[in-house]
């Protein structure tokens, strides 16, 4: 069960969002809403993992920040929208994994090979906390910022209706 622990208000380049903060028992996630979401369906929503390469030390090897801001100029840009941060580095692998994973990324392998070959899953994300988020947010149904069709599959899976994927433009 995920419960919203404070709100506050968070200005940004993008524009002011409330900032929710939830926790589930073990981890804490955070929405980012823009505009009035509630009831709302085709919402646009960008679930999105922490990084600590990209967010906190402006790694140029990864496209997190940049695909952090192209989704909040793309929810500025329709007016509403939520973005659902999750605790969920190197795939849910942690820090450590992605650490593990890097000579093998160099070496030619998908991300997801390299985490195997490091001796983690492809993927361990879970994405039942951002289910609930939505949830509890009101949200009816989203149009999720991704090129990655599984998170739909699993957020469906935990009763979240997907109206459908929209690519990430480049932020400007």
């Amino acid at each position: 069960m995920t419960i919203r622990l404070v709100e506050r208000d968070l200005k940004t380049k993008y524009g002011v969002f409330t900032e929710v903060l939830y926790y589930d028992g073990q981890a804490e996630s955070i929405a980012l809403v823009f505009g009035d979401v509630t009831g709302g369906e085709n919402v646009l929503c960008r679930i999105h993992s922490a990084c600590i390469g990209g967010h906190v030390f402006n790694s140029v090897e990864c496209e997190c920040a940049d695909e952090m801001a192209a989704a909040q100029a793309a929810i500025q840009q329709a007016g509403k929208g939520v973005v659902v941060y999750l605790d969920q580095e190197g795939k849910g692998n942690g820090h450590l994994a992605l650490m593990k994973s890097i000579p093998f990324k160099k070496a030619g392998m998908s991300q997801a090979d390299a985490y195997v070959e490091a001796g983690f899953a492809a993927d361990a994300r879970e994405y039942r906390p951002a289910a609930d988020i939505l949830a509890e947010l009101g949200v009816r149904s989203v149009t999720l910022l991704t090129g990655n069709t599984s998170k739909g599959r699993d957020l469906e899976n935990a009763g979240i209706t997907i109206a459908g994927f929209r690519a990430l433009a480049a932020a400007k």
